[in-house]
């Protein structure tokens, strides 16, 4: 299969970019003390980040934070923009034998068009990873033809009550921003494991992923007259150990791997094989190579 992967760019040469990711970093609580210090860094991009460079790719993460928290765990590789905020988003995340249940407790300030610079609105791929509702419709629409935009919609979707206790909500912006993506990729979770609310997205965006965690994902493509083919795409078994990240890990890989290659049937086997690696290990510690996914895909199809 074809695998036109772009070179590395020369020190301090970034153009064009090859992946940018936007959307904010959290601090993710140890424990559920929003009062607590203890915390590993989260959030889409960063999971992107470490994906992308693992991956063999050169990203670009657009952020907000605050001073209460370390970015050094982003890999040394990335570009970072890091925006001023008074305060980091900070998450807390329970996992359960019923699923995950999460708290925010504080949230950094919301991400504009006019926040991304002139020299970064040309990307190949473009990743939007809202976590808190905090990527403003305008950024979007900012990218021309010929950048293949993404987007990991969780943070247009969730609210939280005055505890901090998170729970899904519609996608209020969302025809202000399916317009311009080529590429959505959601789980089950996110729609409440309702399939019917797939409808307006399946009719807008060319390619829409769902991932169904031990299940392996599905792609829905829109055809030319008008139905919609949904493929489902078989899972690698993992040895799960830590799941948070994982579908920000997958998008990652989709959209590398399909930009690679053209075909969303392998790139969605390849970032079901990269995020299943992914969760193997605690953080991003279990996110594999390029050449990790590559040799369990060609010696299991």
């Amino acid at each position: 299969m074809p695998d036109t992967r772009p070179q590395a760019p020369q020190q301090g040469d970034f153009q064009p970019v090859d992946f940018l990711a936007i959307g904010h970093v959290t601090r993710d609580l140890l424990t559920n003390d929003p009062e607590s210090s203890d915390y590993t860094l989260g959030g889409t991009v960063s999971f992107a980040a470490v994906t992308a460079v693992r991956l063999g790719r050169h990203p670009t993460v657009i952020t907000r934070a605050g001073p209460d928290v370390d970015l050094s765990p982003l890999p040394e590789e990335a570009r970072v923009l890091a925006l001023p905020s008074p305060v980091t988003t900070t998450f807390a995340n329970i996992y359960t034998e019923d699923g995950r249940i999460q708290y925010c407790y504080a949230t950094a300030l919301p991400i504009r068009a006019a926040d991304i610079p002139a020299e970064l609105r040309r990307p190949r791929i473009v990743l939007l990873g809202p976590i808190a509702n905090e990527i403003e419709p305008d950024v979007a629409a900012i990218f021309p033809e010929g950048t293949r935009v993404g987007a990991v919609p969780q943070g247009w979707m969730r609210a939280w009550d005055e505890t901090g206790r998170v729970h899904s909500q519609p996608w209020k912006t969302a025809d202000q921003i399916l317009p311009h993506l080529d590429v959505l990729v959601l789980s089950l979770e996110d729609i409440d494991y309702d399939l019917g609310r797939l409808e307006p997205f399946v009719q807008q965006v060319p390619i829409v992923v769902v991932t169904e965690y031990r299940n392996g994902s599905t792609v829905y493509q829109l055809q030319a007259d008008g139905t919609v083919q949904a493929t489902p795409i078989p899972p690698r078994p993992a040895n799960e150990v830590d799941p948070t990240g994982a579908g920000d890990i997958f998008a990652t890989a989709f959209l590398l791997r399909l930009e690679e290659t053209g075909d969303p049937l392998h790139a969605a086997r390849y970032a079901n094989v990269t995020a299943s690696f992914g969760v193997e290990a605690p953080g991003i510690q279990g996110i594999p190579t390029h050449q990790q996914v590559m040799e369990y895909l060609e010696r299991h199809g």
